[in-house]
């Protein structure tokens, strides 16, 4: 019996301490059943020991199971997740096939906002391909005390801000549904007039109908985009960048170099543009391997005449007259895939903005003319009612001039400059969005090469942190 109090004790304080790092005392209400697992015994927990053969052995696996789905949900939410980087955008910091160690402790985990979810999904159930979580109940966003908060250049993982809304079809589910409107809008919008020619609110009604128009052009195509559904920010995907730009910087980007405060931020030692390029003749395995090139980064020189490298590599390409006949920088940069996708301000991924980072508790003085850069966190991520009448901006039904802000926001960047979606195309990055910190690569492998070729031994429990 004094092994069983020993027990009792350990587990109850180690319960309560959890208590209070999440501040939720309701969980007071799970004491007595804790005791009465340990001491009194009232309740047969293991009431299937004593059944029937064939019960006895279903229920001690739907026992075991149930325990691990509950004990890797605890751990996923509060502690740390595994996360694996699919795409190139960060790239060549971090590398398609690297698995990372992401510590939800570092910058405080968030109390779940959609608490009935399958463990180990995000917001798709793999084989059903139907919603893996409950949209009731839904909690407000509270986060619990980290160690740390979000520093400059840190790699963060974050939940996708454009992600409220989304087509169903599988197809168009990871894409960004306003850039989808925007898009077919443009397509579809008739004698579409010079933007310079118009006043600020002419372009903001401009932009509006050509969004409503890609909309309802979406909307009225089932078959193609399937429904149009919203996730909650918890259940959004999960995206890694780096952090460039924190609240209350003003960030600038000149010919590819990012600016806060007037002040050059270092570009990655890692990081890529896209270059033009004729080669003379194919690149062999060890010449890929040492200018760390993949294959789809030959794909994307055969299909555009382009492809991302490092300075590092693209010096030595230059260098290398026997491989390389010519080779420039890409210097061609769209504006009308841009944020604020309704503001157009002429502003492309080397040249953008300046812009201001919305911290909490901070205020900016609206106008037209910034209108379109602050109304997303304003109406979307912090809930409230905006619109314009007779060139006058309306918050909750009341003219604003001003808005102080309820949350911190973040400016997240690719390495891989010139393939990465990020900030430039869908802005800030709300606090709420932000899930954790990766720690470490505990696995990467090469999706290019197959087996032992393919394990990337050098880069296995390399930290993170020391990737600049």
């Amino acid at each position: 019996m004094k092994v069983q109090w020993a027990k009792f004790v350990v587990v109850l304080v180690l319960y309560l301490l959890f208590l209070y790092w999440v501040e939720s005392w309701l969980g007071l209400l799970v004491v007595p059943f804790i005791y009465d697992a340990y001491i009194s015994r009232k309740i047969k927990w293991q009431w299937w020991k004593d059944a029937e053969t064939p019960v006895r052995v279903v229920m001690s696996w739907v026992d075991a199971i149930v325990f691990a789905l509950v004990a890797v949900y605890f751990i996923n939410q509060f502690f740390f997740q595994n996360y694996v980087i699919p795409s190139s955008s960060l790239e060549k910091s971090l590398l398609t096939g690297d698995y990372l160690f992401v510590s939800k402790v570092s910058y405080g985990p968030r109390i779940p906002q959609t608490p009935l979810t399958m463990p180990l999904t995000q917001h798709t159930m793999p084989v059903f391909g139907t919603k893996s979580y409950l949209e009731w109940p839904h909690w407000d966003y509270r986060r619990v005390k980290g160690t740390g908060q979000v520093q400059l250049n840190d790699i963060v993982v974050f939940n996708y801000p454009a992600g409220d809304t989304i087509c169903s079809d599988l197809r168009y589910q990871a894409m960004d549904y306003y850039q989808l409107c925007y898009g077919y809008g443009y397509q579809l919008y008739p004698n579409r007039p010079q933007i310079d020619s118009l006043s600020d609110e002419q372009r903001l009604r401009l932009f509006d109908e050509i969004c409503t128009l890609g909309r309802k052009y979406i909307q009225g195509n089932f078959q193609e985009f399937g429904q149009i559904d919203s996730r909650p920010t918890d259940r959004r995907e999960n995206y890694v960048k780096r952090c460039v730009g924190l609240p209350g910087q003003t960030l600038q980007i000149k010919d590819r170099v990012v600016y806060l405060d007037g002040k050059a931020n270092p570009t990655p030692r890692e990081a890529q543009f896209t270059y033009r390029l004729k080669l003379k003749r194919h690149l062999t395995d060890e010449e890929m391997l040492t200018l760390q090139i993949t294959m789809e980064d030959l794909a994307q020189l055969n299909q555009y005449g382009y492809m991302p490298l490092t300075a590092d590599a693209a010096k030595r390409l230059k260098q290398s007259h026997d491989i390389c006949d010519s080779i420039e920088l890409n210097t061609e940069a769209s504006e009308w895939d841009i944020y604020p996708l309704n503001g157009n301000m002429h502003w492309t991924r080397d040249n953008y903005g300046p812009v201001w980072i919305p911290k909490k508790g901070a205020s900016i003085d609206l106008s037209l003319k910034n209108i379109a850069i602050y109304e997303r966190p304003i109406k979307v991520y912090e809930g409230n009612d905006l619109e314009i009448r007779d060139g006058k901006i309306f918050i909750n039904g009341e003219q604003a001039t001003s808005y102080t802000f309820k949350m911190d926001y973040y400016w997240m960047m690719g390495d891989n400059r010139h393939n990465s979606a990020d900030s430039r195309y869908w802005g800030f990055v709300p606090e709420d969005h932000i899930v954790g910190k990766p720690i470490f690569i505990w696995w990467s492998s090469d999706p290019d090469r197959h087996g032992f070729s393919g394990i990337r031994w050098s880069r296995l429990f390399t930290m993170v942190d020391n990737i600049k």
